[in-house]
């Protein structure tokens, strides 16, 4: 299952700027890819996992702005069309490389 997370959040002020990049470097911590600007994702292996990371990314989570969370499984995720420009080969969207102990 995959979890992709949207988000736009407001970067007025130098403080705003500071928290949407603070939370944007969290998100990489935590295992996310960038998909586009502000669109991230990542795999996990159940439902009880996905329920783990959604309530890790709501304690730091902004409080200004918007976040969105969906849960899509592998064949939906690998089922996603480009329409513009190129697939990029550093973005990962396969489990290809996912291992299950």
């Amino acid at each position: 299952m995959r979890l992709i997370l949207f988000f736009d959040l407001p970067r007025e002020t130098a403080k705003e700027r500071k928290v949407a990049a603070d939370f944007r470097k969290r998100l990489v911590k935590e295992g996310f890819l960038m998909l586009q600007e502000s669109v991230y994702c990542k795999l996990t292996l159940n439902m009880t996992g996905m329920k783990l990371l959604k309530e890790r990314i709501g304690k730091f989570m902004p409080r200004k702005g918007s976040v969105m969370m969906l849960t899509v499984t592998e064949k939906q995720f690998g089922d996603m069309e480009i329409c513009c420009g190129e697939r990029r080969s550093e973005v990962e969207d396969s489990d290809k490389n996912l291992i299950i102990i």
